[in-house]
């Protein structure tokens, strides 16, 4: 099972990331490029514990659907959405936010997953597919950083 690891250093309260991090609209704004939109379930707010959320959004120029549901959660550190429906095998996503020693946030995402169709999916992650998706969640933390940082500014979400 192939595991993304990505560490980011942000300049802001760990109650503004997690919150940032949970936050659906904010979700939508990071990945604009692949067009994901929430489509069904918690399509709105701050996904919580046991919500249901499905994101259309096209990649590799495919229109394609995932379903992830928030099983667990430790307010302002962590938490895990985990696949429920989606062209991967599985995946699970957790997200940590730390307090860094200069009072802002280590935010660290582990992203393990078993890509789709097989013996053939093996090869397409060894070929494409495990950098397209370190791609896209690096791209997001750099959003979440910073939006996080401009709200630590402002003093509002």
């Amino acid at each position: 099972m192939p595991t993304i690891t990505l560490h980011q250093v942000i300049k802001a309260q760990p109650e503004v990331c997690f919150d940032l991090a949970r936050d659906v609209t904010t979700h939508t704004e990071s990945t604009a490029k692949s067009k994901e939109n929430a489509v069904a379930g918690k399509t709105s707010g701050l996904l919580g514990l046991d919500d249901v959320i499905t994101w259309e959004a096209k990649h590799f120029g495919i229109r394609q659907h995932l379903t992830a549901k928030v099983t667990k959660v430790e307010k302002y550190s962590f938490f895990e959405d985990v696949m429920v429906r989606s062209v991967f095998e599985s995946f699970t996503h957790k997200h940590y936010f730390y307090k860094s020693r200069s009072g802002g946030t280590i935010m660290t995402d582990v992203f393990s997953y078993t890509p789709p169709c097989g013996v053939i999916g093996v090869l397409a992650d060894r070929l494409f597919l495990k950098r397209y998706m370190k791609n896209l969640l690096k791209n997001r933390s750099l959003y979440l950083k910073r939006k996080a940082e401009a709200v630590a500014t402002r003093g509002k979400l």
